[in-house]
C-alpha cells in the first residue's frame, strides 16, 4: 500500500532556495521600513504600474476572436514588410510570456536536437539556466560581459563562436541584455551574423525587451533584422511583460523561421502538439488585447509614445544616478552607468555591497548587483548614490 504523500514522499522534499528576484522580494516584505525597490517591475514615479492609457482603450475596443495573435507578433519582430512573413515562412504558437516561450523551444530542442545543446551567455537571465535544464537540454556559456570594462568581451565572445561545434545553438539577446545592459553595436551583430553564417550555427534570440532599450521597436529589433536579411534560420521567444504591463497576463510568443511554408506547417505542429500536454491551450484575454493596440494605429502609437517615455525617464535617471556619484568624488569609474541600455544597469556591486545595501540602507536589488532603473526616480536617487558610495569607498 502506497503511504501518503507527507509521510513517505513528502518527507524527502527539501526547500528549494529562491532565486535572484524572488529572495528580494521576500526579503522587503519582512520589514517595515520605508524602502528603495530596484528589483525588477517598472512603476511610473507616482508608484502606479505599467502600463498605460492605450491599455484602457485597447480593453474598451471589441476585440475579435478571430486574432492574428501570432502574425502580429512575429511582424512587429520581424518587420511589417519582412519576406518570412508575406510568404508565411514561419512557424508560431502563443506562449507563457517569455518563459513560456523559451520552455516550448527548449522541449522542441529536447525532441527533436536530442544530442544538441544550448550555449548560453555569461551571464545570462538566471531562468535560462533552469528552463533548458528541466528540459534536459545540456547546455555551455560563452563569454559576453567584461566584468572589468563592465562592458561587452567582443572578441572573446567570437572566439567562443567560432570554436563551437558547427551547428551549434545559440541564445542570444537582441536588445537590453538582462542583466548587464550591454549590447553588441551595429556592426558587431553583422560580424556575429556573418560567424553564425560560417559555422551554420541555429541563433535563438530572447526578445523581452523590445522598446525597452533604445525606446523604439523598430531600432530594438535591428539584430534579428541583420541575422534575416543575412538569410539565417532562427527562433524568437517574445514577451509583453515589461513594453505592455501585460506581466499578470502571461502573454507571449515564440516562433521558428522555416525554409519553406510545408516546413513552417510541420514545425508549427509539433510546437502544437508540445503545449498540448504541457498546458493544452493559451489565454485568450491577453493576446487579444496585444492584437487590438497593435492594429489600431491610434492605439499603437499611444503605445509607442508610453515607451518612449518610460525609456526617456530611465536614461534620465541613469544620467542623474552618474551625475550624483560623480559629485561625491567617488574614487570607482561610473561611465557604465549611462553606457548600458533598457531597463537595468548591471553596478558591479559585490554581494556583500548589496547586503550591506539592504541591512544599512533599506535598498533592495538582486545579489548579483543587478539595479532595475525602472525603480530608481528624482526622489530617490540622490540617497541611492550617497548609499552606493558609502558601501564602495575604498
Amino acid at each position: 500500500m502506497r503511504g501518503d504523500i507527507g509521510g513517505s514522499v513528502g518527507a524527502t522534499i527539501k526547500l528549494f532556495p529562491c532565486d535572484l528576484c524572488r529572495s528580494r522580494v521576500l526579503a522587503m516584505k519582512s520589514t517595515n521600513n520605508a524602502c528603495i525597490r530596484i528589483g525588477c517591475l517598472y512603476h511610473i514615479p507616482r508608484g502606479a504600474a505599467f502600463p498605460g492609457p492605450y491599455m484602457k482603450a485597447g480593453e474598451s475596443t471589441k476585440a475579435t476572436t478571430k486574432s492574428k495573435f501570432v502574425q502580429d507578433c512575429v511582424k512587429l519582430a520581424y518587420g511589417y514588410d519582412s519576406n518570412v512573413v508575406k510568404e508565411s515562412r514561419f512557424a508560431g504558437v502563443p506562449a507563457l510570456s517569455g518563459t513560456g516561450a523559451c520552455r516550448l523551444f527548449a522541449e522542441f530542442q529536447r525532441r527533436f536536437y536530442p544530442d544538441s545543446q544550448m550555449f548560453l551567455p555569461m551571464p545570462t537571465w538566471s531562468n535560462h539556466n533552469d528552463i533548458w535544464r528541466d528540459s534536459e537540454v545540456c547546455t555551455s556559456t560563452y563569454r559576453y560581459y567584461d566584468p572589468d570594462t563592465k562592458g561587452l568581451q567582443f572578441q572573446a565572445l567570437m572566439k567562443d563562436i567560432k570554436n563551437a561545434s558547427d551547428h551549434s545553438f545559440f541564445l542570444l539577446h537582441p536588445c537590453a541584455h538582462n542583466p548587464t545592459g550591454v549590447d553588441p553595436n551595429y556592426e558587431q551583430w553583422k560580424e556575429i551574423s556573418h560567424l553564425f553564417k560560417m559555422k551554420n550555427h541555429f541563433p535563438f534570440f530572447d526578445m523581452a525587451y523590445q522598446g525597452i532599450a533604445s525606446g523604439d521597436l523598430e531600432r530594438d529589433a535591428t539584430a534579428i533584422r541583420i541575422f534575416l536579411e543575412d538569410g539565417h534560420l532562427l527562433g524568437c521567444a517574445q514577451s509583453f511583460s515589461k513594453n505592455m504591463g501585460l506581466y499578470g497576463h502571461r502573454v507571449g510568443c515564440i516562433s521558428i523561421v522555416s525554409r519553406d511554408e510545408k516546413q513552417a506547417a510541420a514545425i508549427k505542429s509539433q510546437l502544437q502538439q508540445i503545449v498540448r500536454a504541457m498546458y493544452s491551450s493559451s489565454p485568450l484575454h491577453g493576446p487579444l488585447l496585444v492584437s487590438t493596440i497593435l492594429n489600431d494605429a491610434d492605439l499603437k502609437a499611444l503605445w509607442e509614445e508610453d515607451i518612449k517615455v518610460m525609456v526617456d525617464r530611465m536614461i534620465r535617471m541613469r544620467i542623474e544616478l552618474r551625475r550624483n556619484l560623480e559629485q561625491l568624488n567617488s574614487s570607482a569609474n561610473w561611465e557604465h552607468i549611462t553606457k548600458q541600455v533598457g531597463m537595468f544597469y548591471f553596478s558591479g556591486l559585490s554581494p556583500k555591497e548589496v547586503d550591506r545595501l539592504q541591512r544599512d540602507f533599506h535598498i533592495y536589488m538582486t545579489n548579483d548587483g543587478r539595479i532595475s532603473m525602472a525603480g530608481v526616480t528624482s526622489s530617490n536617487v540622490e540617497y541611492l548614490a550617497s548609499a552606493i558610495h558609502e558601501v564602495t569607498k575604498v
